[in-house]
């Protein structure tokens, strides 16, 4: 089944990623958030795995394109495509991962603008909506 998903920071005018067609591992209408995170974060490990991992012995610039560049630096992660750590990504820890920086509010998650707080909440697939992914990020600083 494929699915409609956008990622965003709060407090960026741009989204980092834009809007992404996904495909699951799912053929029923009706699905539990906690299921639905577990099967996205299996699609993207396996899409990480299966990347190859490059052995150069000259670095070799791959520099993004010019419209891109000003994200990268404003984000301060500018990666060129580039993966230089060979060690693969384990499925269930990082479903295990996920879940619980749900659980610990480290992410919000909305289907049709609405709001999904609970693991067990069920979702309707079948109105192909987008889910949104909104990384929530902490204010650092003390009280004097």
């Amino acid at each position: 089944m494929e699915i409609k998903v956008t990622v965003k920071q709060l407090g960026r005018k741009h989204p980092i990623l834009s809007e992404q067609k996904i495909e699951i591992e799912y053929h029923h209408p009706e699905i539990t958030l906690e299921n639905l995170l577990k099967l996205i974060v299996q699609q993207q490990v396996e899409s990480f795995n299966s990347k190859s991992f490059e052995q150069e012995d000259v670095d070799n610039t791959k520099a993004p394109a010019e419209n891109y560049l000003n994200i990268l630096t404003d984000t301060g992660k500018a990666g060129f495509g580039s993966i230089y750590n060979e060690k693969k990504a384990d499925v269930q820890k990082a479903q295990e991962n996920a879940v619980q920086a749900f659980e610990d509010g480290m992410f919000a998650v909305f289907y049709n603008e609405e709001q999904l707080e609970s693991l067990s909440q069920t979702i309707d697939l079948s109105t192909q909506h987008t889910f949104a992914f909104i990384r929530l990020t902490f204010l650092a600083g003390s009280y004097w």
